[in-house]
């Protein structure tokens, strides 16, 4: 037996793969475009999903390059292009550290806002409160497996 990470930072997907949540988070947060990010699963869906805080002059020379306008930090993470490049750069990433077919990133949402203790989304050490974000960020999460499902389709 061996003991990856805390019990309450694992669980299962629903075709039965066991997911080490805290793991990937840190594989994902090599990707030099992203501040913090946030990955979440549930034993009914069969894919993961992500919020993910982008770095801001990562994304701004991304407008750059692509011409997109207006320039501000919160429409462009609106974008639904800037959503695509940031999910491929990610699962990228997830591909050069041999992450597993289950383990990449399905769908992902990009937050202006980075999470922070005054709205209780992390510990004064930083540490991600899972319940908290996902009370937080309860319906985007759903809006991003409806919206995967139906890309899938």
């Amino acid at each position: 037996m061996k003991i990856i990470d805390r019990k309450k930072n694992i669980f299962k997907l629903s075709q039965g793969e066991y997911v080490a949540v805290e793991n990937l988070e840190n594989t994902y947060s090599r990707c030099p475009l992203i501040a913090q990010i946030w990955i979440y699963g549930n034993s009914f869906e069969s894919f993961l999903v992500g919020v993910v805080v982008p770095d801001r002059k990562a994304i701004e020379d991304w407008a750059k390059l692509n011409n997109q306008f207006p320039n501000d930090f919160e429409s462009l993470c609106q974008d639904l292009k800037a959503q695509k490049y940031f999910l491929d750069e990610l699962n990228s990433t997830a591909k050069q550290y041999q992450l597993k077919g289950f383990e990449m990133l399905k769908a992902i949402h990009l937050e202006p806002n980075p999470f922070d203790i005054e709205r209780d989304l992390i510990t004064p050490t930083f540490k991600l409160k899972r319940p908290q974000l996902l009370q937080h960020y309860k319906g985007i999460v759903d809006q991003l497996y409806s919206g995967a499902k139906r890309s899938m389709a």
